[in-house]
């Protein structure tokens, strides 16, 4: 039996049980496909791991058991990471002290939104990052002349849908 048979023949003779058990400790679905992918990809990478394993399950299971621990840890750091950001960050929409800019900011989130991802990421790059077309271009793998023209589409989108807001402002203070 060659290895490729060998890891099909442990697949298919595990697979259920070290999903269950990935399962069991991570609470999600996805989580749990990712730990058994994780012990499989170990497993191909070193194919002869189990050849002097008394039983071969236990030992998968301990694998589920530290690749589980590993996702749990990692997203765990991931998400404290994310809250720490967030909380630390003023988002360019942010509440203020003053209901018109906090409708004009949800208004302009919303049409940022509402843009193609093309577009919007232009925009958002250009606009709040503060980045050239030059960057931009490099770093979306575009030209520079592609990253203009989506960031002209955008910004003449988000105008057409930000006018009626922007002049019923200005209509009610005078100016903005």
């Amino acid at each position: 039996m060659d290895v490729s048979q060998k890891i099909a023949r442990c697949y298919d003779t595990h697979a259920l049980a070290l999903y269950a058990h990935a399962l069991v400790m991570t609470s999600d679905p996805a989580d749990a496909e990712e730990v058994l992918q994780t012990v499989f990809t170990r497993l191909i990478r070193k194919p002869n791991a189990l050849q002097s394993a008394r039983d071969e399950k236990a030992v998968l299971m301990k694998w589920v058991h530290d690749a589980a621990v590993d996702l749990i840890r990692s997203n765990a750091r991931r998400r404290d990471r994310n809250e720490t950001w967030q909380a630390n960050t003023v988002s360019p929409f942010a509440k203020t002290e003053d209901p018109d800019k906090d409708d004009y900011a949800k208004a302009a989130w919303e049409a940022l939104n509402q843009l193609p991802e093309a577009q919007r990421s232009v925009v958002h790059l250009r606009l709040w990052e503060g980045y050239t077309f030059e960057t931009i271009a490099s770093t979306l793998n575009i030209s520079i002349n592609t990253a203009g023209s989506r960031f002209r589409y955008g910004i003449d989108k988000m105008r057409e849908r930000l006018r009626p807001l922007y002049k019923e402002l200005k209509d009610y203070h005078g100016c903005l």
